[in-house]
């Protein structure tokens, strides 16, 4: 399916291909439908066959399904973006793909005080950006000061430093964060947000920074040009401080609709991309389709939602949140659909995560149960137009979906006539990404069909805390006290069965207050060409950084 995902803040997290791709989530895996727990355990490897030492050269083609309106990390929180990003920009700290521990990256070490309020971090030598300018303490401390600004928009991303009290240069190499209490990710969120160079970002507009589509950073990649409508394309930095990926260009095709993408990918002219159900079923399962791509299954964390605009009076009332969700046959669209590769999830965590409420069991499709709750909360047609209505508001409301995703115009037109049939008019409105990221940013919605990624340490914070509604990511407005208090111990226990069962409390008032209408943990289906190599699948997906491509097969100088 492909629905836009955001991402719940991943700093630190696995990127690679899991960012930039999983946001199509393919819906399809390899072979019978994954039913049974121990059977949505991904692939551990899937290497092709030796052909010698790794070696640098050709490109990557990516497909990227929306365009993102700028590259500022700081400014921006969706996935599109955030998988380019991961390769532009790096942080102190990165995640081990294998362990999913955090490990030395800018920093080469790194010191946490007893108490767990202090962290210090010590830089590496000869740090230098893309453009060759050092990159030092300076810049890490410009970078915090410039991401908790309040006139700079960067509200989701702020929620997971509100504690941090002080960022200081102890010298040219060294920084320290003091914090005012103890919060389980600190060194996650301290150690791996993404540093800006000050002598680039300190001076303009930040919000509106003409490097916002020129972005410089200290990875990999280095940006090289945005042709806008077609493609986004990256070298391989040459100045990296670290090991140099082996391959030499990336470029990010922007192909909206899926049919299109393809059909460019099958004629050669894209190298990889996740796939829809239909075309892992139907088209992808062919001889010449699988002498061209090696194909990858993995559950990726992330889920999809339809999420209620509790500020809408249709919208307030749980019971009328709960009857929607009655109102949709998961069942029915995950099986003919998704092929019955997509699994219904009743909550905000992985399903194959501890922290994921196995005892709870999705809300059943029940029509009938749906139209008591409605006519139990005072929506009854009272003029008789076959429209529901309260307090002179006629139930009618908008769901906004992205324009290129087939897969959500499908479910929201199966949802359209049950909610007929249920006296509620539902307009579905097709928005392209940019336009439908303002609109949600903006609170300017009643409905909107969408997607979550999830880091390997989950805090709900930044989607659910009720003082993330108005600016955070908390779009549909949530607000539950005893929510908010679970959040915010969970973030100061350290022990993770601890939090393990606050979070599965908190899971349980999600499923009965039901903000989100729960959809799908749909399994990724990746294709790439044969001729790429080095492709592992870790817990959180293949990193692409490792890839590489035999001087022999190589296509692109």
């Amino acid at each position: 399916m492909q629905d836009s995902h955001r991402v719940i803040r991943r700093t630190g997290g696995v990127v690679g291909v899991l960012a930039a791709l999983c946001v199509v989530i393919g819906a399809p895996g390899c072979g019978e439908p994954a039913r049974e727990r121990e059977d949505r355990v991904p692939m551990t490897t899937m290497v092709p066959e030796d052909v010698g030492d790794p070696v640098d050269g050709d490109w990557l083609l990516t497909r990227l399904p929306a365009e993102m309106d700028h590259l500022n990390p700081y400014t921006i929180s969706d996935a599109y973006a955030s998988g380019i990003n991961s390769l532009i920009f790096d942080g102190l700290l990165d995640r081990n793909n294998e362990t999913l521990e955090m490990e030395p990256n800018l920093a080469e070490s790194w010191e946490i005080s007893e108490d767990k309020l202090e962290y210090t971090f010590y830089l590496r030598e000869e740090l230098i950006f893309s453009d060759g300018e050092p990159l030092t303490a300076h810049d890490v401390k410009f970078s915090f000061d410039t991401m908790m600004n309040p006139e700079h928009d960067t509200a989701f991303m702020r929620n997971y430093y509100k504690d941090v009290t002080d960022c200081e240069v102890i010298d040219e190499r060294t920084v320290r964060f003091t914090c005012s209490i103890p919060y389980f990710r600190h060194l996650v969120m301290l150690g791996a947000f993404e540093i800006i160079p000050e002598h680039i970002y300190g001076e303009g507009d930040f919000n509106n920074h003409p490097n916002n589509r020129r972005p410089i950073g200290s990875g990999p990649y280095v940006f090289e040009r945005w042709d806008t409508g077609q493609q986004v394309v990256l070298a391989r930095n040459e100045r990296y401080w670290g090991e140099k990926p082996h391959i030499l260009k990336r470029v990010y095709k922007i192909i909206s609709d899926e049919n299109a993408a393809f059909q460019v990918l099958s004629r050669g002219n894209l190298d990889n991309m996740n796939l829809s159900a239909e075309q892992w079923v139907n088209r992808a399962n062919t001889a010449r389709f699988e002498a061209q791509f090696n194909k990858f299954a993995f559950y990726a964390p992330s889920y999809s939602y339809i999420g209620w605009n509790s500020r809408r009076p249709q919208f307030s009332d749980r019971r009328v949140r709960r009857a929607l969700t009655m109102l949709l046959d998961r069942e029915e669209i995950a099986e003919h659909i998704y092929y019955g590769l997509a699994i219904p999830v009743t909550g905000n965590f992985f399903i194959d995560s501890p922290e994921y409420n196995q005892d709870i069991t999705p809300v059943p499709f029940d029509p009938a149960q749906a139209i008591e709750l409605l006519e139990e909360a005072g929506w009854k047609d009272t003029t008789g137009d076959g429209v529901r209505d309260k307090d002179g508001v006629a139930f009618r409301f908008e769901l906004l979906i992205v324009s290129a995703s087939v897969q959500a115009e499908q479910i929201a037109t199966v949802f359209q006539e049950q909610l007929r049939r249920a006296g509620i008019v539902m307009t579905i409105r097709p928005l392209e990404w940019a336009t439908f990221t303002q609109s949600i940013d903006g609170r300017n919605f009643d409905a909107c069909m969408l997607g979550w990624s999830m880091p390997p340490d989950p805090d709900p914070y930044q989607v659910w805390h009720s003082s993330q509604a108005e600016a955070g990511s908390n779009y549909v407005g949530f607000n539950n006290p005893e929510a908010d208090q679970l959040i915010e111990k969970a973030r100061e226990t350290f022990d993770r069965d601890e939090r393990i069962v606050m979070y599965h409390r908190f899971h349980e008032i999600l499923h009965e207050e039901q903000p989100y209408t729960f959809l799908f943990c749909r399994k990724n289906l990746l294709a790439v060409d044969r001729r790429f190599h080095g492709i592992v699948m870790y817990p959180f997906g293949p990193d692409s950084k490792e890839w590489w491509v035999p001087e022999a097969l190589q296509r692109y100088p």
